[in-house]
């Protein structure tokens, strides 16, 4: 049997939904549920890389404005 969320099928059986209708129906859920959580994962895997690549890039900007200043100084 695959995870299942064990409140909801509960309450889909005192609803007067059949055990088997809400056995599936916690099943879908759950997996549904689980999806969400990685996705969730990978947005902030994909947060912390955007960070790394505004700070790369702000650095990048400095360290050129720096040297077109001595450029156009001399």
């Amino acid at each position: 049997m695959a995870l299942q969320l064990g409140a909801l099928r509960n309450a889909l059986v005192e609803a007067g939904a059949s055990p088997a209708a809400a056995d599936n129906a916690a099943e879908e859920v759950a997996s549904h549920q689980n999806r969400l959580g990685s996705i969730e994962e990978k947005v902030t895997e994909l947060k912390g890389s955007v960070a790394m690549v505004q700070w790369m890039l702000a650095t990048n900007l400095a360290i050129t404005a720096g040297v077109l200043w001595r450029l156009i100084a001399h």
